[in-house]
């Protein structure tokens, strides 16, 4: 485990230097998890493409990146102020924020909002206005800001050159961008199709077999693995980018249309009862096309705000974190041994308004003992707030715990945990370090001196 002070000098260089494109390719298919309570409604999941030299002059207007810049997120959705596609600069499309420091160590439906919210009445207000009495607008503009709080992505990488990538911008910028969203003919995926065959030129095709002509994200994600297999000077790699722990519903893995229809029992039981022959055929074609064989994690790095990628961690050093916690948090703060500590600070941070410091960084307002404290929400600000160091330190727990539990197998790195592991250990000396002086004060008050050693 690294040192507190090798893991300042990280986030300071991550901080000084924001973080690193996604791929160390110019560009990544993301294919992203069925988000939530709503993948039950469409398991298939969402689509977007990576670039790390195109960069978006506005939602939709696209330029060549200037140096430091870390390039965009492009896909379609329906619905958003009629255009056809949006392009969100990297760090926003995940988190919702401007910097990786302000992403909140543990995401909730009322932070969340609040985050996206905010990104939309400074960037996007012109796209997706206030309602009539200034509120917050309905529709899919949300799914464009803070995604990696609803799903968990998997990015395929893709190599482009810079004439390449001038053409893609020279198309888009110079044609109409208008919705014509269509869930079986130009739906997100296709999107996602068309760029990739932009650059490789009748790589991907949809399915006729086992999405019933539909593009879907698993199929196109399957056919690009497939080519880059043929295509091995490309050196295309995977990454992993897990959803913000938190208390916000957890994604599925997206299906495709055969797939998500022979794994959903309110389909498949009362067709195998009606037909048996129709359930048997489903399940062939499901097994003929090899859906059940797609690993989606294979070999993935995982994706760090901060920095570069890393490898995952093992299973075995997940359970060892998981049994130092237990450990630490029956020593600590033996009254909730056994309990669930991200449950609890769920609880409470549902009560707290969320608010932004004078860096813009997010913070909790929330009553304490009677009195209005300020909680830092987020890495760079939860050691500097005024908030009772035991309510630090229970926030950082709680995200200790949520990425532990709820991570993906391969989504979670040992850089992750050493970075949240240290970031408690400095909560705990800020409280040791409380502690000492409010005892020193007492001291000193009972045997009337000051402590300076002067006398009243």
């Amino acid at each position: 485990m690294r040192s507190p002070r090798a893991i300042r000098f990280f986030i300071g260089f991550g901080l000084t230097f924001a973080a690193l494109p996604i791929s160390h390719a110019q560009a990544a298919l993301l294919m992203e998890n069925a988000a939530g309570v709503s993948g039950i409604f469409d398991p298939t999941g969402h689509e977007a493409l990576y670039f790390a030299r195109i960069c978006a002059a506005n939602p939709t207007l696209l330029r060549r990146c200037a140096p430091g810049e870390l390039g965009m997120v492009i896909s379609r959705y329906k619905g958003v102020g009629g255009y056809d596609w949006l392009a969100i600069p990297l760090i926003p499309y995940l988190y919702a924020v401007e910097r990786p420091e302000d992403m909140p160590l543990f995401a909730d439906a009322k932070m969340v909002a609040f985050l996206r919210d905010r990104y939309r009445r400074k960037y996007l207000e012109n796209i997706v206005p206030d309602t009539a009495d200034g509120g917050t607008p309905g529709g899919n503009w949300y799914q464009l800001i803070g995604s990696s709080y609803d799903r968990t992505m998997y990015g395929f990488e893709i190599e482009t050159t810079p004439a390449q990538d001038a053409a893609l911008i020279q198309k888009y910028n110079s044609s109409p961008n208008r919705s014509h969203f269509h869930l079986a003919s130009s739906n997100c995926a296709d999107f996602a199709k068309d760029v990739i065959n932009f650059y490789y030129p009748r790589a991907l095709h949809r399915s006729l077999i086992a999405d019933v002509g539909i593009t879907t994200p698993k199929q196109i994600a399957k056919m690009l693995v497939k080519f880059d297999a043929h295509h091995p000077e490309l050196h295309s790699s995977r990454i992993v980018i897990s959803q913000v722990p938190g208390s916000m519903p957890r994604s599925s893995t997206p299906h495709g249309v055969v797939e998500s229809f022979l794994k959903s029992k309110k389909y498949i039981v009362p067709s195998a009862i009606a037909s048996p022959i129709f359930a048997g055929c489903v399940f062939a074609v499901f097994v003929a096309t090899g859906a059940d064989r797609f690993e989606t994690d294979r070999d993935a790095l995982v994706f760090e705000p901060y920095g570069d990628r890393e490898p995952a961690m093992a299973k075995r050093d997940r359970r060892t974190y998981q049994k130092q916690l237990k450990n630490f948090l029956a020593e600590t703060a033996p009254a909730s041994s056994g309990q669930s500590v991200d449950k609890a600070w769920e609880k409470l941070q549902s009560k707290a308004r969320a608010e932004f410091d004078d860096q813009s960084g997010p913070i909790l307002r929330m009553q304490v003992a009677e009195r209005s404290v300020e909680v830092g929400a987020s890495a760079g600000n939860v050691l500097s707030s005024n908030a009772p160091p035991e309510v630090v330190q229970r926030i950082i727990e709680a995200r200790i715990e949520s990425e532990l539990r709820h991570a993906p197998a391969h989504g979670l790195s040992q850089m992750d945990l050493a970075r949240d592991w240290n970031l408690l250990r400095d909560a705990v000396r800020q409280q040791a370090t409380m502690a000492e002086s409010s005892l020193l004060s007492a001291r000193s008050v009972s045997t009337g001196e000051s402590l300076t050693g002067n006398g009243p």
